[in-house]
């Protein structure tokens, strides 16, 4: 007889989130880093799950190298800023490419998801990689997202990929939250002037079509940029624009957390 299959890591309000887009260059990952340190800044538990499996680049962005040595309790995460943190970036050498198939990557994410030393969590962010393979079917199988959001940037060309991806949660039976949209704008210093730089309203026009909420408009700022490559992440910033829309969005998370 076939074991029962594992219960999700998670106690009854503990959160768990996927962050997600129909394609790569949008900033999935830096949205799902920055949205998990600005929880942990509010004071709850908050781990962070990359999924990511064949383009790690979370420990970077949050200045991670390495795990700390086993214990007995299964594998222990990393830990900054407040962050539970696992990766395969931490498992393979970063000049190595991850050549797996998908019964090798389910078995990773399993592994993750049930033999990482968690904890008491509030919230579980889980960073999907781009496109609706099988790596989000996956999460969506053993995890059971209480729900997910979608990333974009104005242009029409990643609307019509966000559009996939949340078509693809929705059969997956995965609640989509609302559509974040990143880069939203250029805001110059010297002159004072807000410039749509990859366009503008696309993100609000596939909300409106989606019937969803647009929870965020992040602007491009280059410390935005500059952060993920120092592992100095932007919500961590007291005057920005990005880090106030990457707080309201992890206030918005809590609510519906409360509720």
């Amino acid at each position: 007889m076939a074991a029962p299959p594992r219960a999700a890591p998670q106690r009854p309000s503990t959160q768990i989130i996927a962050v997600g887009s129909g394609k790569g260059g949008v900033g999935k990952s830096t949205v799902a880093v920055n949205l998990a340190v600005a929880l942990a800044q509010q004071g709850p538990r908050v781990g962070l799950l990359d999924a990511d499996i064949f383009g790690p680049n979370v420990p970077r962005m949050l200045g991670v190298e390495a795990l700390p040595d086993r214990g007995a309790q299964g594998m222990p995460p990393a830990e900054s800023y407040g962050i539970k943190l696992i990766s395969v970036g931490f498992l393979v050498d970063a000049s190595q490419a991850v050549v797996w198939r998908g019964p090798m990557t389910d078995k990773v994410l399993r592994q993750f998801l049930f033999d990482v030393d968690w904890g008491e969590l509030d919230h579980l962010i889980i960073d999907l990689p781009p496109g609706t393979g099988d790596i989000a079917i996956a999460i969506a199988r053993h995890a059971q997202p209480d729900g997910a959001i979608v990333v974009t940037t104005p242009q029409g060309v990643a609307a019509d990929d966000a559009r996939k991806a949340i078509g693809m949660f929705r059969t997956l039976a995965v609640p989509v939250l609302g559509i974040v949209e990143n880069m939203s704008y250029f805001q110059c210093e010297a002159c004072g002037s807000r410039h749509a730089l990859f366009g503008e309203g696309g993100a609000q026009a596939l909300a409106d079509e989606m019937s969803l909420p647009l929870l965020a408009q992040i602007p491009f700022e280059p410390p935005l940029r500059a952060g993920g490559d120092l592992g100095q992440p932007i919500a961590l910033s007291t005057a920005s624009g990005a880090a106030a829309a990457f707080h309201d969005l992890a206030a918005q998370l809590q609510r519906l957390n409360s509720e």
